[in-house]
């Protein structure tokens, strides 16, 4: 049977000004899932990306946060998926949504980037279909603001409700990796 998911790419900016910042919530997932694992990440100079390898309900996974910046991440994550041969229907993209409040993630499957620049080049360098685990960071109101507000870290209480959805997102990947995501959206849609 082929797995549901076999690759986890987190978005974010490396150096550690970004660390904290709204952009970087993709690279806050990954983080947390290697965690939860006792995964370490090494940097793979032929992919420009720190990677580690993961099991969720007994399914290797491959956990990527290019190091490329933001703007270009779709060309580690097509190297990942072409060195090991996987489809971009087995892939997760975990980034930051400006369209959804902090107090909310979603996960989805394909769609447009939505002005989103680094779900914009992995879909250049990949195709859309994919499944995109949205974490909420909310908008700044106006849309020539949201660069500067990304690239900022956020204020403590919207920080507290991101990492709690990417606790909420993270309880979910085994369901997804062992039923699909269906059910993964469920659970974590409406908490069944």
């Amino acid at each position: 049977m082929t797995p549901y998911l076999t690759i986890v790419a987190g978005l974010g900016n490396p150096e550690d000004r970004y660390a904290n910042t709204l952009h970087n919530a993709g690279f806050w997932f990954a983080d947390e899932l290697a965690q939860r694992d006792g995964a370490q990440f090494k940097y793979e100079k032929r992919f420009d990306a720190d990677v580690c390898k993961i099991k969720l309900a007994g399914t290797d996974v491959w956990l990527i946060k290019p190091q490329s910046y933001m703007n270009n991440s779709g060309g580690p994550i097509r190297g990942i998926l072409d060195y090991y041969r996987q489809s971009t229907a087995q892939l997760l993209i975990a980034h930051d949504e400006i369209d959804l409040p902090p107090a909310t993630v979603r996960l989805k499957l394909g769609g447009g980037h939505g002005g989103h620049n680094g779900l914009r080049d992995v879909i250049r360098h990949c195709g859309a279909d994919f499944i995109r685990l949205r974490i909420g960071v909310g908008h700044p109101g106006h849309k020539d603001e949201v660069t500067d507000y990304v690239l900022k870290r956020a204020p403590r209480d919207v920080e507290s409700a991101i990492l709690r959805n990417v606790d909420e997102a993270a309880d979910v990947m085994p369901v997804l990796a062992g039923k699909g995501l269906n059910a993964a959206m469920k659970k974590l849609h409406t908490g069944e």
